[in-house]
């Protein structure tokens, strides 16, 4: 909490040096008028630019047709600071550069998915889908080939790898074993011990002759220095960033983030989730003394909308259409645990995820079990979840017991309350810091992957989650779930509503900042 505290008083000196430079230089050149009265049209034509701007962003925060809360709370900045709020908004408001470029890469996305998921929605009423039969399963399945054209997958082998040890013991496995090529893309990549060990095995790899390709997030991977990367490079391994920005340290929570953790192995073995590459996931910090996590490896068929996706990814990075079937090699898996693989962002037509929580919500009869990092969720996932406890159903929600983010951490302690009061059921993880993304309906359906429980997740990031529809995957998770409640503490709400009045204003900023995001 100290990290981030010190991060926030830093974003706030720095908006307050700007617009203090910005007084300053002003109150100069008025100064200097008074001496050289050729320079009276300067000022005339800053102050008239200025207040086309604040007016121009002004327009586009309210036909922006975004959240109602987030376009109320700028415009209420813009308006009571105008000055600084023009600053704040310069510097963390949307990015329409960006988000043009999000359009011209949803344009450019490969149809493959798409002419795939237009067929078997034409089959859906004629055929009869493995751990579908239920008419919830069935009406979820149309949903995702609707929203995120993600074709179902039938024949796959998933294993669920709970924590770091058990998911980079897998990836290293299955890299060490690559022929063809390596495709990696990842929000966080740290230049540490298990950060080398994938740099030193890519380089290996790609000397081997194996072609390695890899994304990484520009503000997520800040940290990586240009010897790690050109150390990658020189090796003959492709590196992009995706959406560079100049001031990265400065940028974590800047809009239109490549939030996805990708590696697809030779078009055969795939992994989704959200572990990210670093130490600190592997229980290695100071912070937290232990990280747990859910990573999933998937062979068979579910391998190809995951490697679509990196492929449309990197087409958007690289300016490189990879296509063939090389990437989509054979595959010998007979065993039936049918799945989707949906991704969602700022490229899309839908908010496919958010779409298919509310979905999963929605439908539920007996339990919603779900963990998440970050509790912020979006109006219809909230009024969801109360309307499922208050109807009976057994909703119960782990979240961390400490931060990793400030705002985000008393943001989701800010709808604790509320939620309590419907009846649902909230714990929070004690031994370290709880990271999974799980949501598990009525041992139906579960989905594990990239997106928080969260307005960014939801709305912003570029996301990833598999859907699944396997009973014999679902315990699993199931298992894991049990097994993470032993090491957590129920919200009482009578407990809960004694809380002190520093927690009570720390929730209020969190709730107020969040809109913001």
């Amino acid at each position: 909490m100290e990290r981030q505290i010190k991060r926030a008083i830093a974003l706030i000196l720095l908006v307050l040096i700007a617009a203090g430079l910005v007084f300053v230089s002003y109150e100069a050149l008025l100064y200097y008028v008074q001496f050289y009265p050729w320079l009276e049209w300067v000022p005339k034509v800053l102050d008239t630019l200025f207040r086309i701007n604040i007016v121009w962003i002004g327009l586009v925060i309210f036909l922006e047709n975004s959240n109602p809360s987030r376009t109320v709370a700028w415009l209420l900045v813009l308006t009571l600071l105008p000055l600084l709020g023009f600053v704040l908004y310069v510097l963390f408001g949307r990015s329409y550069r960006k988000k043009y470029r999000s359009e011209a890469k949803h344009l450019r996305d490969s149809e493959q998915m798409l002419k795939a998921a237009e067929i078997q929605r034409s089959l859906l009423d004629i055929i009869e889908l493995p751990h579908a039969t239920n008419p919830y399963n069935k009406r979820l399945v149309h949903l995702l080939l609707q929203n995120a054209h993600a074709p179902f997958a039938i024949r796959n082998e998933v294993k669920v790898l709970t924590n770091g040890i058990a998911k980079f013991n897998q990836l290293i496995e299955a890299i060490e074993r690559a022929e063809h090529h390596i495709h990696i893309e990842y929000f966080i990549i740290k230049n540490d011990q298990i950060g080398n060990e994938i740099r030193r095995l890519l380089i290996a790899k790609s000397n081997e002759g194996v072609k390695v390709r890899l994304i990484y997030d520009a503000v997520g991977s800040w940290k990586l220095t240009p010897y790690y990367l050109d150390s990658l490079k020189r090796a003959g391994v492709e590196v992009f960033a995706f959406f560079p920005v100049a001031f990265p340290l400065l940028s974590r929570d800047l809009n239109y983030r490549n939030h996805r953790k990708i590696a697809v192995i030779d078009g055969k073995v795939g992994f989704v989730g959200g572990l990210n590459i670093g130490d600190e996931y592997l229980g290695m910090s100071d912070k937290f003394k232990f990280w747990r996590d859910t990573h999933l490896e998937i062979k068979g068929e579910g391998v190809y909308a995951i490697q679509t996706i990196f492929l449309n990814d990197w087409n958007f990075v690289s300016n490189q259409m990879l296509t063939g079937a090389t990437y989509y090699p054979q595959h010998h898996v007979q065993r039936i645990s049918m799945l989707q693989i949906a991704a969602s962002g700022p490229d899309s037509e839908w908010q496919s995820i958010l779409q298919a929580y509310y979905k999963m919500i929605a439908s539920a009869n007996d339990k919603i079990w779900i963990t998440t990092p970050y509790l912020v969720p979006e109006d219809s996932l909230m009024m969801g979840l109360k309307t499922a406890a208050l109807s009976g159903v057994d909703v119960r929600i782990i979240i961390p017991s400490q931060p990793d983010h400030f705002f985000v951490y008393w943001a989701s302690r800010a709808n604790i309350e509320p939620l309590l009061k419907a009846g649902v059921k909230i714990y929070r993880y004690n031994n370290g810091f709880i990271h999974s993304k799980i949501m598990i309906v009525d041992r139906l359906s579960a989905t594990v992957g990239t997106a928080n429980l969260d307005i960014r997740s939801m709305e912003i990031n570029f996301e990833i989650n598999a859907f699944i529809y396997d009973e014999e995957v679902i315990i699993r998770l199931e298992e894991d779930f049990i097994r993470d409640l032993e090491d957590c503490r129920e919200f009482i709400l009578e407990s809960f509503e004694k809380r002190p009045f520093r927690e009570r204003f720390l929730e209020a900023l969190g709730r107020l900042v969040s809109p913001l995001q």
